[in-house]
């Protein structure tokens, strides 16, 4: 299941997009923040402890240098990980920097799942699920031919999963577990926060998006 689930959410995200073809944005929104919540409540709750559990002087770097790395990131994708996607409105190929800042970010998401057991593949996926949605939306629009769209999102939804196998197998990544799990640790801090607060128009209260936190905080804490 951990290297199920996100792979899964992001095709369904897709086949959703094309099939569905969903105009509401409003449901989208409250997704998004049903999921930034979900994974923040299950960063802060499950992954925070346990390496600070290791006593590494190091970790609170880490966390401030994955937070950073994000930025840098966003740099390229412009925000695509939290649901914001900007480009032209007649594509001829692929937009290169966004796929690869996307991969990198969906790869390192998976290197923690593999030591988190399923919880942490289930936030996951419902974080790429509503993403997924969008981007595959956004390229249609943009007339981005149908080849195209597929391989961006088959390999984007491939990314996590070979994140948790490379956490899980390669003995040289294995050894810096608690390191690169406290630098995933500052980019879910960065991409969520990011998402809850941007999740509706005008940073302004709804009872609705308040209604998604509570239920992604009161999902993460009995898992």
């Amino acid at each position: 299941m951990n290297y199920l689930l996100p792979l899964l959410s992001v095709l369904i995200g897709y086949i959703i997009a094309l099939v569905i073809k969903p105009k509401n944005k409003t449901n989208l929104k409250l997704l998004l923040a049903f999921s930034g919540s979900f994974l923040l409540s299950l960063t802060v709750m499950h992954l925070l402890p346990d390496v600070y559990e290791s006593s590494n002087p190091n970790i609170g770097f880490c966390i401030m240098l994955g937070i950073l790395f994000q930025i840098i990131l966003e740099f390229f994708s412009k925000g695509a990980e939290h649901g914001h996607v900007h480009g032209h409105p007649n594509m001829t190929h692929i937009p290169w920097l966004l796929f690869i800042s996307l991969c990198i970010h969906a790869f390192l998401e998976g290197f923690p799942v593999g030591h988190h057991h399923d919880n942490l593949a289930i936030g996951i996926a419902i974080h790429h699920l509503p993403i997924a949605i969008i981007l595959t939306t956004f390229f249609v629009n943009s007339h981005l031919n149908q080849k195209g769209i597929f391989v961006f999102m088959a390999t984007f939804a491939v990314m996590t999963p070979l994140g948790t196998f490379a956490s899980d197998y390669l003995t040289g990544l294995s050894n810096y577990h608690n390191e690169i799990t406290a630098v995933v640790i500052g980019i879910l801090f960065h991409i969520s926060s990011t998402i809850i607060f941007e999740s509706s128009e005008g940073h302004k209260f709804n009872i609705a998006k308040v209604s998604m936190i509570v239920l992604g905080i009161a999902l993460a804490y009995f898992i």
